[in-house]
């Protein structure tokens, strides 16, 4: 397919470059076959210029500097035999010059053909396919081409920022090839056939490493997280495994500990992104939690400690990780702004404008709206007998009839209504009566365990990982022992 981007000159015909031949001068025979066939490959315009320079190599090769500022007139003898060649090499006494002249010509002549190149384009918010291809020189036929090569060239329609389109020209300047690249694992490439574009899909599988991080809590669990070298989507994600057996804004000590084994992805050698986390340990106060991963036979994958319960609970503890209570259940609490004794029915999260808000459990949303003193605010129903409020939202994400899981955002904390700064104010009900939502999670429903006949299998799968954790937390638990002293 041809390169959009400019006028292609005519090609020199064979005529053409007979006529350049003959031109040439007498140390032709020495041109290599390489250069002959670069030649062919030239343009008119390209050969007679090429005629003019080498024109101009042999004067200042043959004529001697002093012979001519003697004479006005140069005679170069340009005969040939049959072949179109100078037989007459011997009688040339500048001939042991001729390889630098060619030399010459051959740095002329591949000046003139274009080194192959890549150009990439990241896609960003708002492009489109057709200026991401005329920024590349290409018009609109070569974009029609490449939508009509199957779902995915119809795929290209709706481009995702962060993905890149690279486009690829052979030495001449022609379209080779247009990539899209939709991750470092996966490029899908469009080869252009005769007008049309073929498909070539690249699926790569990464490396997977397993990493065992071990930490102490002092002052906060995310700042001792990011001290053991743990990011803040495996440290998020760590919380939301012991989610139903802890709550991290109430019951974290200083002196707890943790322990994970996690995966990272890796791509020739660079890290792509943290992977699932295999297994977790957390002491609180002297309680040890144990999380092992599982995968079902259907695929479905959960978190159950080593006696096969599992981790999810019905609710979690808390609606948001990592916050302070700024202000706990409290049937007779001075409100902060009217100054009049009222109920507190419900525990109060101080947290920045924009922290998460997730559903405690699966659920339907019943409200998401606005009042004066609650300002934003959802409600969930979690079955027949529970029900969970969030007020004094920056945002709502759901609306109402809208059903929810177990950790999914709904909110963000913000400052609306009537606060005094930016918290979540959160509430549990049963039966539609108000209870303590640190308390009243103790007496709900018990997680799950593994039905007996898969417990074998689950012991199978977990031995190993069970150790290996073990063995890590205790090195770590050592180590921190023997620093203290």
């Amino acid at each position: 397919m041809g390169n959009p981007r400019h006028a292609t000159p005519r090609k020199a015909t064979t005529r053409d470059s007979a006529a350049f031949g003959a031109a040439l001068p007498k140390y032709v025979p020495h041109l290599k076959k390489s250069t002959l066939r670069l030649l062919g490959k030239l343009t008119r315009i390209h050969l007679v210029v090429l005629s003019l320079a080498m024109c101009s190599i042999v004067l200042a090769v043959t004529v001697p500097f002093g012979e001519a500022r003697k004479s006005d007139r140069v005679v170069i003898d340009l005969t040939l035999n049959s072949d179109g060649f100078d037989t007459q090499d011997a009688q040339n006494p500048n001939a042991q010059d001729m390889p630098s002249a060619l030399q010459q010509l051959e740095q002329i002549t591949a000046a003139k053909i274009e080194a192959p190149k890549t150009e990439v384009r990241e896609v960003k918010r708002g492009d489109t396919l057709s200026g991401i291809f005329a920024s590349a020189g290409l018009g609109a036929n070569s974009v029609h081409a490449v939508m009509r090569a199957g779902p995915e060239g119809k795929a290209l329609a709706t481009l995702m920022p962060g993905e890149s389109i690279n486009f690829e020209f052979d030495h001449l300047g022609d379209l080779a090839r247009v990539s899209r690249v939709k991750s470092p694992l996966e490029t899908t490439h469009f080869l252009p056939d005769a007008g049309e574009f073929q498909i070539e899909s690249v699926v790569r599988e990464p490396e997977i490493k397993r990493i065992h991080r071990s930490g102490i809590v002092d002052s906060s669990l995310s700042l001792a997280a990011e001290k053991a070298g743990l990011s803040a989507s495996t440290t998020m994600n760590m919380a939301n495994i012991f989610g139903g057996v802890m709550d991290f804004a109430l019951d974290v000590r200083g002196g707890d500990r943790f322990t994970i084994i996690y995966e990272e992805h890796y791509i020739d050698g660079k890290k792509l992104k943290d992977g699932a986390i295999v297994a977790a340990q957390y002491v609180n106060a002297g309680t040890e939690f144990n999380a092992f991963r599982y995968v079902h036979n259907n695929g479905e994958v959960g978190y159950y400690n080593e006696e096969g319960v599992s981790m999810r609970k019905v609710f979690l503890r808390a609606p948001l990780d990592f916050t302070r209570v700024s202000s706990s259940f409290n049937l007779r609490r001075l409100h902060p702004i009217t100054k009049k004794v009222r109920p507190h029915r419900g525990i109060d999260y101080a947290a920045r404008t924009g922290t998460a808000v997730f559903s405690v459990g699966d659920g339907r949303v019943v409200t998401s709206g606005y009042s004066k003193s609650n300002g934003k605010y959802v409600i969930i129903r979690h079955g027949d007998a529970y029900t969970t409020k969030y007020l004094h939202l920056h945002k709502r994400n759901v609306k109402r009839g809208q059903r929810v899981k177990q950790g999914q955002i709904i909110g963000q904390v913000g400052c609306t209504g009537l606060c005094t700064g930016p918290h979540l104010h959160y509430e549990f009900l049963v039966n539609g009566v108000h209870r303590n939502p640190r308390t009243i999670i103790k007496k709900l429903p018990k997680a799950k365990k593994l039905a007996k006949a898969k417990l074998p299998a689950f012991n199978t799968a977990i031995d190993s990982r069970r150790e290996i954790l073990q063995h890590f937390s205790q090195q770590f638990e050592l180590a921190a022992l023997q620093q203290a002293e």
